[in-house]
């Protein structure tokens, strides 16, 4: 079967998991949030199936879900997530494929990948808060993007890596 075609169902399937995994940690008082759950699909598909499929993935599951269920909401909240998770989409893919494959460097790739979709996600909500005339202080930055976040950080650092690393063994991993 032709690749691209099993990269587009994987694709596909990872879009369904951003729309229905925030569901399920809604559940969770006080961190279902924190978690983060969207991001863990939008990883999955650059690790799986590369940097161009994991932002597009990136890019269509925050506005989609935004669209379709009302939440987040679109300005600024799904707008600057775009943003943030097509960066997660893109680096993971292509820091993965760059990477040595070993499985220290799959938590290299996550962690980066972290860093960089954060710091977009603070250029997002920097832009967008300029053309609403609101405030986004550095604080704030901090705050949203790591401090509250912590929760999402500690679960991505522990379940992704396993679910690569499971795929990879079932040779399910397409990013090569």
């Amino acid at each position: 079967m032709n690749k691209n075609i099993i990269k587009l169902v994987y694709s596909a399937v990872c879009i369904a998991l951003a729309m229905v995994l925030p569901f399920l940690t809604a559940q969770i008082p006080q961190i279902g949030k924190a978690l983060s759950p969207m991001h863990i699909p939008v990883f999955l598909c650059g690790f799986t199936c590369g940097w161009p499929w994991g932002l597009v993935v990136g890019i269509i599951s925050p506005l989609l879900r935004s669209a379709i269920f009302g939440m987040p909401a679109l300005f600024p909240d799904a707008c600057a997530m775009a943003f943030e998770l097509a960066a997660y989409g893109f680096l993971s893919g292509l820091l993965y494929k760059l990477f040595p494959k070993k499985t220290g460097y799959i938590y290299c790739t996550l962690i980066l990948s972290m860093i960089g979709g954060r710091i977009v996600w603070g250029a997002a909500r920097f832009v967008f808060s300029k053309i609403a005339g609101a405030q986004f202080s550095f604080a704030m930055f901090l705050a949203g993007g790591f401090t509250n976040a912590i929760p999402g950080i500690i679960l991505h650092i522990v379940l992704i890596p396993l679910i690569v690393i499971a795929l990879k063994k079932a040779k399910l991993v397409l990013n090569d």
